[in-house]
């Protein structure tokens, strides 16, 4: 994989986790709400799908945002659940950052030792 395609799939990812913030976000709003039914988004299969196809495919995965599935047995959303997937997002947000953040400290020291 080229540094093109590394920061074509990292920037996909930080863009779908930044959809799945605002979703669980709205979920935790509502947490109250009688009859509210959460969402959740999903696209990890289909960027790693699209990751073996280059920058272009994966340019074209959009996040599917769907009704949750409910734990068996509640009717309600379980705001724990929604509480550690916005950490779990946040978490894997942050990692993505670092990781591109290194990526282009290496490009530029190897375009300051080309010099």
């Amino acid at each position: 994989m080229v540094a093109n395609e590394i920061e074509a799939l990292a920037l996909k990812a930080l863009d779908c986790l930044s959809q799945r913030s605002v979703i669980t976000a709205q979920n935790i709003a509502n947490a109250g709400t009688r009859g509210y039914r959460p969402l959740q988004v999903t696209f990890e299969e289909q960027l790693r799908l699209a990751a073996s196809s280059g920058a272009d495919a994966v340019d074209n995965v959009s996040p599917a945002i769907r009704p949750a599935v409910l734990p068996p047995g509640t009717s309600d959303m379980r705001l724990d659940l929604e509480l550690a997937t916005a950490a779990g997002t946040a978490g894997r947000y942050a990692a993505l950052v670092e990781i591109l953040n290194r990526h282009m400290q290496l490009g530029s020291l190897a375009l300051s030792e080309m010099r």
